[in-house]
Parts: C-alpha cells; structure tokens; sequence
C-alpha cells in the first residue's frame, strides 16, 4: 500500500476522464473500467501485489486516490461470511447537539445491542451530522459493517431515498413518510398525539401547548395527532401555543418560559418527548404555575425516569423494549435479500400523576 503515497507525478491528470456517473462513491469495478483491467488486478494493485506491472499498478493507486476510494477492509470477511458487526449511527445537529446521554438514545441503542449480541452480531456506533446523513453508509461501503441502522430522518428523508437507491443496506428508527423506499420501524406518532392531547382536553384542559421541533418528520406526525384531538373535540388549537424547541433540555426550558410569559392562560402542555416535558415542568415551576392543579403535562416514550420524577409522568409509551429487535430483524431481512416492509409498534396513554 506505500505505492499510494510513491504514485507519480505523470498521473496527476488520471482523473481528467472521470465520468460524471462515478460523483457517487466508488466502487473497485467503476477503477477497473476507467483502468481498462480486470477487476482482480485493481485489487492486487491496491494490495501492492508485485505480479502486477508496476506501470499499471501507479496508474490504478493513482486512480483510485482522485477518486477518494475507500479500500474496502471488510472485502474477505464479507466474502467469507465472518463479518458480524453491524453499524449503528446516531445523528446530530451541529447547532443543539443532543448528547448520547438523553435517555431515550441510550434505551434504544441499548435495545439494539442486546439484539445483536443475542444474534452474534457486534455493534460499531457513530455519530454524523443530521445534514449529511449519507455519511452514515460510509461504514457499510468501506466494509466495516454488513449493515446499518440510523437513528432518526431529520429533515433529509430525500437522502436517505438516494442510500437505498444506492443499494445501501440499512433500517431507520423513524416515522414512515409518503415516497419512502427504505424500511423504518417506529411507534404510531399520530395516533400517540391524539392519544395524549385528547387526554388534556378530557381533563378540561383548553390551551393547550404543543413543545417539539415540527420540522422533523415524528415531531410533526405527534403534532397532527395533536391537531386531530383538537378536531376531535370540536375545538380549534391555537397555533400561536406551537414552541417548537429541539430535544435540549435547557433550550426547551427557556423556550417554554417565553411562551407561558406570552400566554398566561395556557392549562396544558403536551411535549413531544419525555425530556421535554420534564424541561416544561421545571419552566412551569419557575414561573409558579403547580402541574397538574394550574397546567398538566403530557410527554412521550416513557423512558425508566418518567415514572420518578416530579410529578410522575403521564405519557405516551413507545415500547423501546422490543424497538431494537424489531430493528435488527428488518436490517437482517434486507440482508437477506428479502424485501423489509415499514414497522409501526404500538402505542398507549400511560396516566400518572402530571395530567
């Protein structure tokens, strides 16, 4: 491999031919058709193999290196059938940074690894950032991983339709979208928001506010949930009570104390997180406003800590329990060959004591 650092200058204009087709990350046949050789001598001439002309060889590295190919370390163990990690992404937003520590990443990802290592299976975890979420299937083209599980849509569903076209094998935690091509697993998000906003207003609960980032696809789903109950009830839901705040616990709170400033009549919040609803009770609390008597909360997931804090907490459950199995059964399926249809779990109202 050294002759990748030793290419010579002759080649710096291997790339002038390169066609625009291969824009996308590359594979060892697309440098053997531009190299005019077999694809077995590709990867002899990227292993440094002397039984290739050395001539041959400089033009392949050099190739290769204007093409940013990633040599594929996992090639033999895939071929051979021992490679058993499976790569699990998280991504983040560069500006709010939603740590790894929230509570719901760590059930979920811990459902995950319990799966695969039940199966055989190791977990390689990453992060990239949301904006770029086809960075995810760097493990997988690089032969790090089989597969890939990503954690959350953001706002980019269009790439992650571009991932599957590409042939990338992989499952997305998230909410099924219309136009969608890939496989995802996730709770029922509509139904979850009408069950906990039709809850507030049984409770005789008017204004009501919705706290959660509507931009990203089961925010917004939790939303139309909301708006269904409202409808539902014969109400009207006032869009000036929509605080769409990220899952940061102290951007949430902040947010939630402005809008309770602006809105004084607000009785009921439903969150779209149990992280979020447990910054919204702490905002209200700031402010003197007591939950339930002045305000009930709603939040959503039921992470281990909803039914500890103060009030214990009403809300929806995701079950994260079965979440990770139901994951790394549909990744398996697409490995398989088999075609991995959309999974949504069940959800249910938990009642506690903040509604």
């Amino acid at each position: 491999m050294n002759d990748l650092r030793r290419a010579g200058n002759g080649n710096a204009n291997a790339n002038a031919n390169i066609p625009p087709a291969l824009k996308r990350r590359p594979q060892m046949e697309d440098i053997a058709k531009l190299a005019g050789v077999a694809t077995s001598t590709v990867s002899r001439a990227l292993a440094g193999s002397p039984l290739v002309n050395p001539k041959t060889r400089d033009r392949i590295v050099e190739l290769a290196r204007h093409l940013n190919y990633a040599v594929n370390v996992g090639a033999q163990n895939l071929r051979l059938g021992q490679n058993k990690v499976v790569a699990v992404v998280v991504p983040y937003d560069p500006a709010s940074r939603q740590h790894l520590s929230d509570p719901f990443f760590l059930a979920l990802i811990g459902g995950i690894a319990d799966a695969l290592t039940e199966s055989g299976h190791e977990m390689l975890l990453s992060r990239v950032p949301a904006s770029d979420l086809e960075q995810a299937a760097y493990a997988v083209e690089s032969g790090r991983a089989i597969g890939l599980i990503l954690v959350g849509q953001w706002h980019h569903h269009d790439q992650l339709n571009t991932m599957f076209m590409r042939g990338v094998p992989f499952v997305v935690w998230g909410a099924h979208l219309e136009q969608q091509l890939y496989c995802t697993v996730g709770s029922d998000n509509v139904l979850g928001g009408e069950l906990a906003t039709a809850h507030l207003l049984r409770r005789g609960r008017r204004r009501v506010a919705f706290v959660g980032d509507t931009g990203l696809p089961e925010v917004a789903q939790r939303h139309q949930g909301y708006l269904r109950a409202h409808a539902g009830a014969g109400l009207a839901a006032d869009p000036a009570l929509l605080c769409p705040s990220p899952f940061v616990a102290e951007v949430i709170g902040g947010d939630v104390g402005r809008l309770l400033a602006a809105h004084a009549g607000i009785d009921g919040v439903f969150a779209a997180s149990d992280v979020a609803a447990m910054a919204a009770i702490h905002a209200l609390h700031q402010a003197g406003r007591s939950v339930p008597d002045q305000v009930a909360v709603v939040g959503y997931d039921d992470i281990d800590s909803a039914a500890f804090c103060h009030p214990a907490l009403t809300t929806v459950r995701q079950p994260l329990d079965i979440a990770g199995k139901a994951l790394v059964d549909s990744l398996f399926k697409i490995l398989g060959g088999q075609r991995a249809a959309p999974v949504q779990l069940h959800t249910a109202l938990l009642q506690r004591a903040s509604a």
